[in-house]
């Protein structure tokens, strides 16, 4: 079994988690929509991701909607002392599939109690608020009402802590003014390297970064350079990707995200992998 304690662990607000982690979101259907053609294989991934050691689940209650987290309740409740489970708010599904806004202080309240529903929480250990800009260009749109309200609802005892995803710095020193910040979720990977300077920043202030699309997200990386790197050192491209991640900075946290056990053991497998200088050092360059 992949010993996940050599990829090192971070804090995560109060809580200490290892720092390869697992995204529930390929838990749902077809395009994060409805339920997994294979319900039972969805289950019985969780519980090997918790008894391979995985202390960290990352999920919304917009996948399916409602899929995922409902699925994890069944595999997992009640939960181990141990793990942490992060969700997100901030949106909602249309009964197309759409991914549509909502961010008023009712919609992320209505959102926080479906999560509690679902996944069988009194109090969610870290909300995520997911902010509605490109992904690709985050806007620069206050974020007062939304993480206000989050905060509020953490007095009230239903969030341990907050977090915010898809945000640029200023947004980020706006949501500090109202309360504390435990973890940024933005896109980055190899070839998407905006985020270089603002990884480096919250490392400083000892919090978490935790990339989405770590593997290019629905279309894949293609570099011929990491598969190169990737065939010389015996792993797969992706575990390649993954391990330059981690060797990046020591705030970045991983939810790589599967249905498949097989996949899943991969993805773990990456915890052992120490890449050579002068293979982070062309991996680098892809992003440069």
């Amino acid at each position: 079994m992949t010993e996940l304690g050599k990829a090192g662990t971070f804090l995560l607000g109060d809580r200490p988690v290892t720092r390869l982690g697992y995204g529930a979101m390929q838990l749902a259907g077809r395009g994060v929509f409805g339920p997994p053609r294979d319900r039972d294989e969805a289950i019985a991934v969780l519980r090997e991701a918790i008894a391979s050691g995985v202390d960290h689940i990352d999920t919304s209650d917009y996948y399916g909607p409602y899929v995922t987290n409902q699925i994890i309740r069944e595999a997992l409740h009640p939960y181990p002392e141990s793990l942490t489970i992060v969700t997100k708010v901030g949106a909602t599904r249309g009964p197309d599939g759409s991914w549509n806004p909502a961010q008023s202080p009712a919609d992320l309240r209505q959102a926080i109690h479906d999560n509690q529903r679902n996944l069988g929480l009194d109090a969610v250990h870290v909300v995520n608020m997911r902010l509605m800009g490109d992904v690709h260009a985050p806007s620069e749109a206050s974020v007062a009402e939304q993480i206000g309200t989050l905060a509020e609802m953490g007095r009230e005892g239903l969030i341990h802590h907050i977090g915010i995803s898809n945000a640029t710095r200023a947004q980020i020193e706006e949501a500090e003014g109202i309360a504390p910040i435990v973890c940024v979720q933005n896109h980055y990977n190899l070839a998407h390297r905006d985020d270089d300077a603002l990884i480096d920043w919250l490392a400083g202030k000892g919090i978490a970064y935790v990339p989405f699309f770590p593997l290019g997200g629905f279309s894949p990386l293609q570099s011929a350079t990491l598969d190169q790197v990737a065939a010389r050192l015996g792993h797969t491209p992706m575990q390649v990707a993954l391990a330059w991640l981690l060797q990046r900075s020591p705030n970045i946290l991983l939810i790589p995200g599967t249905s498949s056990r097989a996949h899943l053991r991969e993805n773990l497998a990456v915890a052992e992998i120490d890449l050579p200088a002068d293979a982070v050092a062309e991996l680098g360059a892809i992003g440069g």
